[in-house]
């Protein structure tokens, strides 16, 4: 075991629960763990908007990780790195989405979200806005797979997904590992010092970098397969069982 400085939280299916809710429990230990000197960071795909409720309903004034990590934040509100997605990308990945009717798509600004419902307005162009993130949802495993492979083939993007039923792009090489090795610097810590938490492909390069890898119970296997650990699902607290259990263990 570790001497652990850093735990890195993905939030949906890990440290939220199904409901979306940070559990008594888990607040709980994060407070401990703050209380013990200990950075809990949230490490996150959510844009910061979608994010932040969470770091103000724990007080976290503490690094963030946000849009799979095209985005660090040195404390809520405080940009440290912003790392820009190619409006030409974003372009090719909203044509390719309305060649597929009926999927679901969104894409992070970093002045807001767009989507299916929404997209930009026809008086702008792709370039007059700064892209992080582009995301794909459909239950159609053809669909999705037919997008996948097209995508894959430019090997010019970070293909993860955060639920089996969707695909999320980042530019190359952004990932919530490469967030959390920036983290570290401004840390003036290690990645063998990081204790990485989650259950989605975007959470593997996290989970093998560092010192600690853990899966959730809920994980998608692939997730389990890279961790050192796996935990109990983000239904029972399992945020809370990595605290007490790795980081402030007796």
């Amino acid at each position: 075991m570790g001497n652990y400085k850093l735990v890195a939280l993905d939030m949906d299916g890990t440290l939220l629960n199904d409901q979306s809710e940070i559990s008594e429990e888990n607040a709980e230990w994060i407070h401990r763990a703050l209380d013990a000197g200990i950075t809990v960071s949230f490490s996150t795909g959510r844009g910061f908007r979608g994010a932040l409720p969470f770091a103000e309903q724990l007080k976290l004034e503490t690094p963030m990780i946000t849009a799979n990590g095209s985005e660090i934040w040195q404390k809520p509100h405080v940009l440290h790195k912003r790392t820009l997605m190619s409006p030409v990308y974003i372009k090719q990945l909203h044509e390719l989405a309305l060649r597929h009717a009926g999927t679901w798509f969104w894409a992070y600004s970093t002045t807001g979200i767009y989507n299916l419902e929404k997209w930009i307005d026809p008086s702008t162009t792709y370039e007059d806005h700064h892209w992080l993130k582009f995301g794909y949802y459909t239950e159609d495993n053809v669909v999705r797979n037919r997008i996948l492979e097209e995508i894959t083939e430019w090997d010019a993007l970070e293909i993860t997904n955060s639920s089996t039923e969707n695909l999320e792009l980042n530019p190359k090489g952004i990932t919530k590992a490469s967030a959390l090795r920036e983290l570290c610097v401004m840390l003036g810590i290690e990645m063998s010092q990081v204790v990485a938490a989650g259950d989605s492909l975007n959470d593997i390069a996290a989970i093998r970098e560092a010192g600690l890898g853990v899966a959730m119970g809920n994980a998608q296997q692939a997730v389990k397969d890279a961790a050192d650990v796996v935990t109990l699902t983000n239904n029972e607290n399992g945020v809370a069982e990595i605290i007490k259990q790795y980081v402030l263990k007796g």
